[in-house]
């Protein structure tokens, strides 16, 4: 196993790739002690495990933890798990594509083209904003209030309760890093119960007066008998959230950060917006929001000769197979206008990100914004990464305009 892959190292989280080019070059799968995971570097590895159905989510439907050879969640987290595990991210056939098909209506093509004005909207604002108190945190400003006012417009959440919403999707996500500490586990069932009881109350006030939200779409198609429980609405709900805003505050300010690193490639592209659309695609790959996707082995899988049992857990390295030079030329080279690029920051197979249109009109949206209306725009101070490795991020971005 190679040293350098140290999640919990700032130095590490800061800049992962040379460690991950390491890890390539020394091989297609390394097992890592101290999360008792596999870890799989390459491209082509990681895009076939992300549709190999031998693998899943979760083992439930198919072991008991004991089955599995795990032991079962302290019972003190069963709020947690209950929330997370009805969620679309954690269920396999059949109770996946049930609740998949369902929700999807709601991320039809149409249905985010609907969404461009008001997107768009809220985008302008808040860069109105923004440029009126000539600049500051970049992500408190901008990058975080636009994918959570989008998806609470969504859910028809009230402008008064939109608060709620960040402290509770940061405290579940905390979840979701490696080897999570108890005090974690304590600030997540928290917000579990919190937003599920806060959910509650909304799915009742919309049974009554449904209006043309997701909540009032997700509960109509409850009522006709395609069985969607009230715990796997309140699931998708938080899912959603979650989902659509750390991946899309990361992009934003990361892409950022990354663009400011490279100031002839921005002043590029504010000189030509029409490189937009592959430059959100280039930043998406560069410096990936979620670096590590988790996956149980349901069945004996065999990568270059190593046989991974059943019972392991593979950690699929998202922003390694996206810096991989079997697959991307020049994979460290910042290319605004790279037209071949496949890269899997939105995951692919059946977990495919169901919000991948909407988070590229967000990032559309508030990157053109801000190109336009900020051309000045120049990092004040080299920012820090939060301690989070599987979600990455910064804890601000201090700009000038």
């Amino acid at each position: 196993m190679h040293v350098s892959f140290d999640p919990w190292s700032p130095a590490f989280v800061a800049d992962p790739y040379p460690a991950y080019a390491a890890l390539r070059a020394a091989g297609r799968a390394h097992y890592f002690e101290p999360t008792r995971q596999w870890l799989i570097p390459h491209y082509t590895d990681v895009s076939g495990l992300l549709r190999d159905r031998r693998l899943g989510r979760t083992y439930l439907h198919r072991f008991s933890h004991e089955e599995f050879g795990l032991t079962p969640p302290p019972a003190a987290h069963e709020p947690f798990h209950t929330l997370n595990g009805q969620g679309l991210l954690d269920l396999e056939a059949p109770d996946h594509p049930r609740i998949r098909r369902l929700v999807s209506k709601a991320f039809t093509p149409r249905t985010v083209e609907r969404l461009a004005p008001t997107v768009r909207r809220l985008a302008c604002e808040l860069v109105d904003a923004f440029v009126e108190q000539g600049g500051g945190d970049l992500l408190a400003a901008v990058a975080e209030p636009l994918p959570v006012a989008v998806i609470a417009e969504m859910l028809g959440i009230p402008e008064a309760d939109r608060a709620l919403l960040r402290p509770w999707s940061s405290a579940i996500c905390g979840m979701f890093e490696l080897n999570p500490s108890e005090e974690t586990a304590e600030a997540a069932v928290r917000a579990s119960i919190d937003f599920s009881a806060y959910l509650r109350e909304l799915i009742a006030e919309r049974r009554t007066s449904p209006g043309d939200d997701l909540v009032s779409a997700l509960i109509a198609a409850h009522d006709d008998g395609e069985r969607l429980s009230e715990q796997e609405m309140i699931s998708t709900c938080v899912l959603l959230l979650n989902a659509g805003h750390e991946a899309i505050v990361n992009t934003t300010v990361n892409g950022w950060r990354t663009l400011f690193h490279h100031p002839d490639r921005l002043a590029a592209l504010r000189a030509d917006p029409t490189l937009l659309p592959t430059a959100i695609e280039e930043l998406l790959r560069f410096d990936t929001p979620l670096q590590m996707f988790e996956r149980w082995v349901l069945d004996d899988i065999e990568i270059d000769g190593t046989v991974i049992p059943r019972g392991s857990e593979v950690a699929l390295l998202f922003g390694s197979a996206n810096r991989d030079a079997e697959r991307f030329a020049r994979p460290d080279t910042l290319d605004l206008s790279r037209s071949d690029n496949p890269h899997i920051t939105f995951g692919a197979g059946i977990h495919y990100c169901l919000g991948a249109p909407l988070a590229r009109l967000e990032l559309s949206a508030s990157f053109d914004e801000l190109l336009r209306k900020a051309p000045g725009m120049r990092m004040t101070a080299e920012p820090e990464w939060q301690p989070g490795y599987v979600i990455r991020g910064l804890k601000e971005l201090r700009v000038e305009l």
